[in-house]
């Protein structure tokens, strides 16, 4: 399994999730500057959390319109696994691969702590090594990441099972508790958690490492 990790300026989260393919996927994993404008031959491609281009505009708003990106878009399109966590998520919103839109968190306050999430759907490449309604525990670090759409969009979203994980109370205002959310292909999956900071024993949780367990299936497949 090859794995690509995208870094921007403010990225603060790459050196994690690169360090997660290759523990928990044992993945070779090559990382991608924001100006590049290709894509090397990947299986998988993530975008990390942080604060890119110091978040400005609005968080992920400058990323999204990256040159890398429009290699990640269309990546995706050919069915490939995009996994953005945190800021990977925000900048995944606003590049219109996901739907939504990331905003303050309710308390105006940032959430910096270990939460409990509820597996939603376990039919995805990313989340097949759980099983639906299963709990874990992941680590949270973020101040935009109350997940706002339309009561109908939302409703979609439930309907088309394409909600991954729920928060197991209102962490943030996010509706629904969502804390993550899959691509009409499913093979997209943002999310504001940080799995890649749960796959062994001194982070104090295990429970992230199914996502990789997941996405390492999916490929052997």
């Amino acid at each position: 399994m090859r794995a690509a990790v995208v870094t921007f300026p403010g990225s603060n989260r790459d050196r994690d999730l690169v360090e997660a393919f290759k523990i928990a996927c044992g993945a070779e994993v090559v990382t991608v500057w924001h100006a590049e404008t290709t894509l090397p031959p990947v299986d998988v491609v993530g975008i990390p959390g942080g604060f890119s281009y110091g978040d400005y505009l609005r968080c992920g708003a400058i990323a999204a319109r990256s040159a890398v990106m429009r290699e990640v878009a269309a990546f995706a399109g050919r069915g490939g696994l995009v996994l953005g966590i945190c800021n990977g998520f925000q900048i995944l919103v606003e590049a219109g691969l996901l739907p939504g839109a990331l905003m303050r968190n309710r308390s105006l306050r940032f959430a910096s702590r270990m939460v409990t999430l509820e597996v939603a759907s376990d039919r995805s490449p990313f989340t097949s090594a759980y099983r639906t309604g299963q709990r874990i525990r992941v680590p949270v670090a973020h101040g935009d990441g109350n997940y706002r759409l339309d009561p109908d969009e939302a409703r979609r979203l439930v309907e088309s099972d394409r909600v991954a994980f729920r928060y197991d109370h209102d962490l943030n205002g996010s509706v629904d508790r969502i804390a993550g959310v899959l691509s009409e292909g499913r093979n997209v999956l943002g999310l504001m958690p940080h799995p890649e900071a749960a796959i062994e024993p001194i982070h104090g949780s295990t429970d992230g490492a199914g996502l990789f367990a997941s996405l390492l299936a999916s490929w052997r497949r």
